[in-house]
């Protein structure tokens, strides 16, 4: 989300100009929670409070204050996902405003494929089966939501998408129609230049210590820092501090060194559809034999 990046950027200059957060709450008539939640993006962020605290912390370059007010515009606007907020839990929208905002997203989410590569039919069986109790309007909206941040995929100024399909997430899929679909679309998806994709077998365990899903995120200002984003079952964390997303992507870097290389992975996939195809010609088979090692 822009605020949470306009946070981090009021936050790096503040420190760097030796400025105490009490000082800085004094200067803008607030207290220092309100700086804490500014720096966090957990507010909304008036202009005259962002021009007042750039002049505090020295900042008088005419072009990167335009930019940062403007991006307290920006953070203000409306948010495009606001009418989905109802199904959202509360970390939702400031993961979707930074996936949008981002220029380069990487990402394992293990044992489904990643969210941004779902086919619509596996999307919409993942939400029955995690939303059990909502009504078929509820779970059509998610689908819908889930189909519009694909968007960033193939619409112009497109993120790059460098992804880690666990194999596993095929084997869910082995014995219902959608498997075919799924891979044809990994296939398709993996031929975009903006696409990059890698197969992980299920016969290495050290990529466990993730824990969950994870995405790091980077964006196109140089001047803002990736975002490590880590999913649990009822919360999220966001990390920005430069030893943490090390840490995340020397992680991300070593499941990438264990998992097949992309042009391994396209012949892979391209061996799973014809084998699934044979199978459902009436061969009969195992699941090894459908989906390989």
């Amino acid at each position: 989300m822009v605020r949470i990046l306009l946070g981090t950027q009021l936050r790096r200059l503040r420190k760097a100009s030796g400025v105490t957060a009490e000082v800085a709450a004094h200067a803008i008539r607030a207290s220092p929670t309100k700086i804490s939640r500014m720096e966090h993006g957990r507010v909304v962020f008036k202009a005259r409070d962002v021009a007042d605290l750039l002049t505090l912390y020295g900042v008088t370059d005419q072009h990167q204050r335009q930019k940062l007010l403007a991006l307290a515009r920006e953070a203000n606007a409306a948010e495009w996902a606001h009418c989905y907020s109802d199904l959202l839990p509360s970390w939702g929208p400031t993961y979707l405003g930074l996936e949008q905002a981002s220029l380069v997203i990487r990402t394992y989410q293990p044992q489904l494929v990643p969210d941004l590569l779902q086919t619509e039919d596996v999307a919409r069986a993942l939400q029955r089966s995690i939303h059990p109790t909502e009504s078929v309007l509820d779970i059509e909206r998610r689908v819908a939501l889930q189909m519009t941040r694909q968007e960033i995929l193939t619409t112009s100024g497109v993120a790059q998408l460098w992804a880690v399909i666990d194999q596993a997430a095929l084997w869910r899929l082995v014995w219902c129609s959608a498997l075919c679909a799924q891979v044809r679309h990994l296939i398709s998806m993996a031929q975009l230049p903006q696409v990059r994709l890698q197969m992980l077998p299920v016969n290495f365990g050290e990529y466990e210590a993730f824990g969950g899903p994870l995405a790091i995120l980077r964006f196109a200002d140089p001047e803002l820092p990736d975002v490590v984003y880590l999913q649990r079952q009822t919360t999220a964390l966001y990390l920005d501090r430069d030893e943490d997303v090390q840490h995340y992507r020397a992680l991300m870097d070593h499941v990438c060194a264990l998992a097949k290389s992309p042009a391994a992975t396209m012949k892979y996939l391209s061996t799973v559809l014809a084998n699934f195809e044979c199978a459902q010609e009436g061969a009969t088979g195992s699941m090894s034999q459908v989906i390989p090692h």
